[in-house]
């Protein structure tokens, strides 16, 4: 994947439970919906397979190519090589040329074009305004069949910076990133295809060479490995014919071979441990070999994982987090690819806790699983929590649109979807007592421990030490490129000019949703949009006030609260509460925000009555259960101790200190600190509770298939008993930007990223100004590959996986914010050259980037509000800003009337990099000395 990615090392197979059809509603209310699969597939002559799903409901399509080969694929010392070549097929091809995609997707209005690489698969997607199908089926074309000659040493050699850059930023660089590599290296033999990791090792990657690429692409981007999928609104039968003129004259590769199941076995239990350079508390993961993807048992083994630790019912919840308190979760599941899969248990225990007793713990817990098993209810539980996940991957078109090719993949048709629910549903009880038996009882595993650095002493006893190659730090040590040249090449043959894009097709107009509004006696606002696509339902109790109302000597109170109000209600305790959102197949959450609380929910909309009776019940009768109030605030003490060791999280909490100043409430962690938690009394989460959560500051929002009158029925009690009281919301004065720009810096040693936040405070989203300067950053960092911070940056010089500039204001001034994560050895580089570019934005802004903006921002307003939480989205902005039910059509206006000279005076006026916070995380012996050199005095060091 190109942006904020993770490789799906482990959890391949969470879309399991989304689906590929459109579901068609039942009459009743409160009988189950039933789904017909709907979906049209074809083969054209060169194997190309293409499978189509039209869905009306948006005016919208999702595009999307995906190729049978992963990781598995690759040969050994050319590891991540799939990976790679998934960023070079985006980069140019000969009839869209450089960067023609990505400045296509713009122009466009797409979602932004994008893929990822699995074990088993890579995929190219993007979702579009319906009239820009048939330049979207014209553009896929061109990238399977028209690419390769394009690709030269030089822009292979950028590439590889960035994609190692990635590996730095989403392994090396985060604690326990070197997990999956251990496991791995260890469970698998070293001929098996899982042996390494989807990323790859930086020296294969470095040695990748021209010819490998020209290798890799004849033998796996062929027509007869690759699905088309096209969902949404659109003419099937006119897109076929789109799809055999760009498609039908590629030329069939060579026979694929089909990959034989490779499931694994171990002759005994192997121990490791690393000491994690980035880790603050122990952590101990054990896998066992299990089964492949739409295994038979794979359904057992998932709803096996979901009943030991899910829940405060679950065995592992009980002795390891109740009972013994060494550890504020566990994680369990299954982990299922094409050829193999496994069963994993993970326990981050809390500080210094000796993975020993987490082990022991472990041990115990299952034995008390075996002794105790589980009820009827638990099952159904499980099984309506998975009916739920299941109909919320109909949420998108481009969710319908994966499913589809992940069954054709994986089960050669698109329609299993039915087997598959059926086989999820089916599982028994004798089924998961079999599976247990079989695949973990007993059974040799993987267990892995990853302590502090300076902490071995907390490893398992007997475990060996991992081999894990670590990065060291060395200026200049990355080759030099150019990537910016034309490659010189003999065109592709092709029967017609493919050098013209194709025209627009008739322009989609924007969908606003329909709003209705109402205002309780008690005086809660509610707000709803009625949307019967999916039989879900989806809601906000947004309350105003959050940290905002916090006293600024014991903060976290209001993160406290929100963590122990559903640890139980008066007539409940934890395990029953869990169990009747469950069996509702509902998820309620509560979280506290700098300047909001909120409670969230989604349900079955049969069950929307019961759970808002549900919400009602956890608001207005809370527990206050001592024994939940001492374990929830061992776990936020926890988390504080994780955020240390983790270089985002520290760059995050700095930044809000250097932009509000230590003595404002805003510059303070939600979580609060380890001597603030401490303090913390049950009577102060009292006191917050009974002063500030009123019906008077509060907003309902929902969106799904259920009516205004349905929603006003469920309120109904809740406006009589929840009393309204005055709040009043503290007015802070909003610091001032800095006068001059400084330089500041937090020494992580060892780091192999820099992590940079550059910026200041700025608007609130209710200051005129506010969405002008959202058009403005469009084309300096808010656009993705259409800015010119990811062209110069990632682009031209491969110092970075990724970059973005945006303002963030609310109901209070919130930051312009620069956020990246750049190679060490080129630190000062990066923000030099972040400096040069705002330094110009302005006065160089040209009529092109201009009209780039305007595609994008009025035609992306066709997919706007395609999903629930896209609506929820419209119905905050709504409600705590005051804008107007059409406000997206007014912003149409805005942009349309939007000349040169006002983005080069916002521009002026809001992005002077000579008045901002320089902060830089990263390792200080290597990088701290060169940052003088920006100008802007001798960095401060923080710590």
């Amino acid at each position: 994947m190109r942006l904020n990615k993770t490789l799906p090392f482990l959890c391949l197979l969470l879309v399991g439970f989304w689906s590929c059809q459109r579901p068609q509603q039942s009459k009743s209310k409160t009988e189950k919906q039933t789904f017909d699969v709907d979906f049209q597939k074809f083969t054209l002559d060169n194997g190309l397979t293409v499978v189509f799903h039209v869905d009306k409901s948006d005016p919208v399509v999702a595009v999307a190519l995906t190729s049978h080969v992963g990781s598995a694929r690759e040969k050994e010392g050319r590891t991540g090589f799939a990976h790679l070549f998934e960023h070079l097929l985006f980069l140019e091809s000969e009839n869209l040329g450089k960067g023609g995609l990505d400045k296509m997707s713009a122009r466009i209005g797409g979602s932004g074009a994008n893929g990822s690489t699995s074990r088993d698969r890579t995929n190219y997607y993007q979702t579009v305004p319906n009239d820009a199908l048939e330049k979207m089926i014209w553009a896929e074309a061109d990238k399977l069949g028209f690419f390769i000659n394009t690709v030269t040493n030089q822009v292979l050699a950028k590439e590889k910076q960035v994609v190692k850059n990635e590996k730095r930023q989403s392994v090396d660089n985060q604690p326990y990133g070197h997990t999956s590599y251990v496991i791995d290296q260890n469970l698998y033999p070293k001929d098996h295809p899982y042996h390494w990791q989807v990323i790859g090792s930086l020296e294969d990657l470095q040695n990748a060479t021209l010819e490998d690429v020209k290798e890799f692409y004849r033998r796996w981007y062929v027509p007869n490995n690759v699905i088309l999928t096209v969902s949404g609104d659109f003419d099937p039968g006119q897109a076929k014919a789109w799809v055999e003129k760009y498609f039908g004259e590629i030329k069939k590769g060579q026979d694929i071979p089909k990959q034989e199941k490779r499931p694994v076995t171990l002759s005994q239990t192997k121990k490791l441990y690393h000491e994690d350079n980035f880790a603050r508390l122990p952590e101990l993961t054990m896998t066992w070999p299990s089964v492949y993807t739409y295994h038979p048992d794979s359904y057992a083994l998932r709803t096996l994982a979901m009943l030991l630790a899910d829940g405060k019912k679950a065995p592992f919840n009980k002795v390891v987090v109740d009972e013994k308190q060494l550890a504020g979760r566990v994680n369990v599941y299954q982990s299922s690819s094409e050829l193999a899969g496994q069963f994993m248990l993970s326990i981050r225990g809390y500080e210094k806790v000796d993975l020993n007793k987490v082990h022991a713990a472990a041990e115990e817990a299952f034995a008390r699983f075996e002794k105790e098993g589980f009820s009827d209810d638990d099952l159904n539980r499980i099984k309506t929590a998975q009916e739920v996940n299941f109909y919320n991957g109909l949420a998108s078109v481009q969710g319908k649109g994966f499913q589809l090719a992940q069954y054709q993949i994986f089960a050669n048709d698109p329609g299993f979807i039915s087997k598959d629910i059926q086989n999820m549903l089916a599982v028994t009880r004798a089924d998961i007592m079999r599976v247990y038996q079989q695949y973990i009882k007993g059974k040799p595993y993987i267990v892995t421990s990853f302590v502090p650095k300076g902490q071995a002493n907390l490893a398992l006893a007997g475990s060996q030490k991992a081999q894990v190659v670590e990065e060291k730090i060395v200026e200049g040590a990355e080759e030099k490129f150019d990537a910016s040249g034309q490659a010189a090449y003999t065109r592709t043959p092709s029967s017609f000019d493919r050098t013209k894009e194709p025209p627009y097709g008739k322009a989609p107009q924007t969908r606003v949703p329909n709003v209705w509004e109402s205002k309780l006696d008690n005086g809660l606002k509610a707000l709803g949009i009625e949307d019967r696509e999916v039989p879900l339902v989806q809601f906000n109790l947004r309350l105003s006030g959050g940290l905002l109302l916090e006293d600024s000597a014991k903060v976290g109170v209001s993160n406290l609260l929100a963590e122990l109000l559903l640890k139980g209600t008066k007539t409940k305790t934890t395990e029953e509460l869990e169990e009747a959102i469950e069996a509702l197949g509902a998820s309620i959450n509560i979280m506290a925000g700098e300047e909001s609380f909120t409670l969230s929910g989604r349900t079955l909309a049969r069950n929307y009555a019961p759970t808002m009776a549900l919400v009602q019940e956890i608001l207005l009768q809370p527990r206050w259960d001592e024994k939940e109030f001492s374990l929830v605030k061992q776990q936020v003490e926890s988390q504080l101790k994780q955020q240390k060791a983790n270089p985002n999280a520290i760059a995050n909490n700095q930044f809000q200190r250097l932009l509000y100043g230590k003595d404002h409430i805003l510059s303070r962690n939600i979580l609060g600190s380890e001597a603030s938690i401490k303090a913390i009394t049950m009577q102060d989460l009292q006191a917050y509770y009974n002063q500030y959560l009123s019906p008077s500051v509060a907003a309902f929002q929902v969106v799904g298939a259920v009516d205004r009158q349905e929603v006003l029925n469920s309120l109904s009690n809740l406006n009589q008993t929840w009393k309204a009281k005055e709040v009043r919301i503290p007015q802070f004065k909003a610091p001032a930007a800095p006068t001059a720009s400084k330089v500041y810096f937090y020494d992580v040693p060892g780091a192999k990223q820099s992590v940079l936040r550059f910026g200041y405070l700025a608007l609130p989203a209710t200051h005129p100004d506010y969405y002008a300067v959202q058009v403005m950053n469009y084309i300096l960092g808010g656009g993705g590959f259409a800015s010119q911070l990811t062209q110069q940056l990632r682009e031209g010089k491969g110092y970075t996986y990724g970059i973005s500039s945006s303002f963030s204001g609310s109901s209070v001034p919130g930051p312009f914010l620069i956020q990246s994560g750049v190679r060490s050895n080129v630190t000062f580089e990066s923000a030099d050259l972040i400096k040069q570019i705002l330094q110009n934005y302005g006065p160089n802004y040209s009529a092109q980037d201009l009209e780039v903006t305007k595609g994008f921002l009025i035609k992306s307003n066709a997919r706007a509000f395609e999903t629930m939480a896209a609506k929820l989205g419209m119905l905050n902005n709504i409600s705590s800003y005051g804008l107007p039910y059409d406000y997206a059509k007014r912003r149409e206006e805005l942009v349309q009337g939007m000349t040169i000279d006002q983005i080069r005076t916002l521009a002026r006026q809001y992005v002077n990099p000579n008045q901002m916070y320089y902060l830089v995380v990263g390792d200080a012996a290597t990088q701290l000395k060169k940052l003088e050199q920006l100008g802007f005095g001798k960095p401060v060091l923080l710590n």
